[in-house]
């Protein structure tokens, strides 16, 4: 009989869960503390807050989906040479032109070691993303060069394979002529 009755409350508090349970209540969600005015700032800053990664992913998709004027305005506004400054460029650079890359890359870098700890992994992230784009466009062109290179090649023996053909039809007419 013992065992009904404390099977049945094992049960019951089964399905009751756990905030029956003393010292399992949930607690009132803690109101969000106001964020730091770098998290409102459109062009993210190095100074280490609760937002910092989030400001720079969002800028670095920014940039990503920005055009080319978006860009232009951008680096008007980063004309400094502090390092919070290059990195800004840098990663407005990173995805504007081929031309761009170089640069993106030689700033991203140099001004690396500049951010907080937190961030540069993201830097990097983005450093081996340019360099691995960069690497991608001097291969095509290699590729592209060679095949152009071939192309010629192949239209310099085609050219000496009809010149060959010419003078065997010619031989061959000789030789049949009485």
């Amino acid at each position: 009989m013992n065992y009904r009755i404390l099977l049945s409350l094992a049960a019951a508090t089964l399905l009751a869960g756990c905030e029956t349970l003393p010292g399992m209540q949930q607690s009132e969600p803690e109101p969000e503390a106001e964020l730091p005015s770098q998290c409102n700032e459109p062009i993210p800053t190095l100074v280490e807050s609760t937002c910092l990664l989030d400001a720079w992913v969002a800028y670095g998709l920014a940039s990503q989906r920005g055009d080319r004027e978006w860009r232009e305005a951008q680096l008007e506004q980063l004309q400094g040479s502090t390092p919070e400054q290059h990195l800004q460029r840098a990663v407005v650079l990173a995805w504007g032109s081929e031309r761009q890359w170089d640069q993106a890359a030689s700033m991203l870098e140099e001004d690396l070691h500049a951010a907080p700890s937190d961030l540069q992994p993201l830097l990097r992230y983005w450093l081996n993303d340019v360099e691995g784009r960069r690497s991608l466009a001097n291969r095509l062109e290699r590729s592209e060069s060679q095949r152009r290179s071939l192309a010629e090649e192949n239209q310099s023996l085609a050219e000496k394979l009809e010149a060959l053909t010419d003078i065997e039809q010619s031989i061959n007419l000789r030789q049949y002529s009485p």
